[in-house]
């Protein structure tokens, strides 16, 4: 099966203004290859679904996107990742500076042992930020959907609030930094239906100013949030271990609605994974 996804075959993507260009991508951690030969865009003010069954290397890609990664001794990568044409793997790159641009929130909430204030001001601190603080924290949790049930205790312990609280303070945190991207490594798993809802409200209005990267599990949810979908899968290797390669990417109703390849139409209808 040809899974090289050129972006000429995705009808609106090549139009749209790129944020991150993965060239003919391996990722390896030591000598095992755990993804092998990813080709394709991601635009600029949309929301990307990454989904696939596990071991399919959806959140190690994500993690390549803030150099996450580069904390496993063993990871390393070929073929070239750029952002706005610029390869975030050159020796010259520095990941603190990348991750100033690129955002992470991840699976579980992990608010800092501090005050919802100063949760969302940390990341602003660290950089040097020289705005208004009050005013940052207050647009922050605005943009999170967080403000109006946290106003009034703001020096309360983030560990106070409710599981999805905590995580659209995790979100605040991340856009205080003023990113340009947003990453999401299944930023719902943990929570309920309700805090789920908000979460995915928020995605909608958040890219207005911000490009989202999502690995999601639920496939509800990709259809509900992401205007992108790429479908990754995982195959057997002759030393007994998986890679993990891109099937398909395309608009989300094309994944779900008219898939090309029959691995995507399999999985989307639930007959594997």
């Amino acid at each position: 099966m040809d899974n090289e996804v050129m972006p000429n075959e995705v009808s609106d993507v090549n139009k749209m203004e790129t944020v991150f260009s993965l060239e003919n991508v391996d990722i390896y951690y030591g000598n095992y290859r755990a993804v092998r030969d990813i080709t394709f865009t991601i635009p600029k003010n949309k929301v990307t679904a990454f989904i696939g069954p596990s071991g399919c290397g959806k959140s190690t890609i994500l993690r390549c996107f803030n150099r996450l990664n580069d904390l496993i001794d063993s990871f390393h990568l070929t073929g070239k990742i750029s952002y706005h044409g610029q390869n975030l793997y050159d020796k010259d790159v520095d990941p603190i500076e990348v991750r100033k641009y690129i955002g992470m929130v991840f699976q579980k909430p992990n608010p800092f042992p501090k005050t919802i204030y100063d949760n969302v001001v940390y990341g602003a601190r660290v950089n040097q930020y020289k705005g208004d603080l009050d005013e940052l924290v207050e647009t922050s949790l605005k943009r999170a959907a967080l403000w109006d049930e946290v106003k009034d205790k703001l020096q309360a312990n983030g560990f106070a609030l409710s599981g999805g609280q905590q995580q659209r303070l995790c979100i605040a945190r991340a856009i205080a930094a003023q990113p340009e991207v947003v990453l999401m490594d299944e930023p719902c798993s943990a929570l309920d239906p309700i805090s789920t809802l908000k979460v995915e409200e928020l995605m909608h209005e958040l890219k207005e100013n911000y490009t989202i990267v999502i690995v999601t599990h639920n496939m509800q949810q990709a259809t509900r949030v992401a205007d992108f979908t790429a479908f990754f899968n995982a195959e057997a290797t002759d030393k007994g271990s998986k890679v993990g390669y891109l099937v398909e990417y395309d608009k989300t109703e094309v994944i779900f609605g008219n898939p090309r390849e029959q691995f995507t139409k399999d999985y989307v209808s639930g007959r594997f994974g």
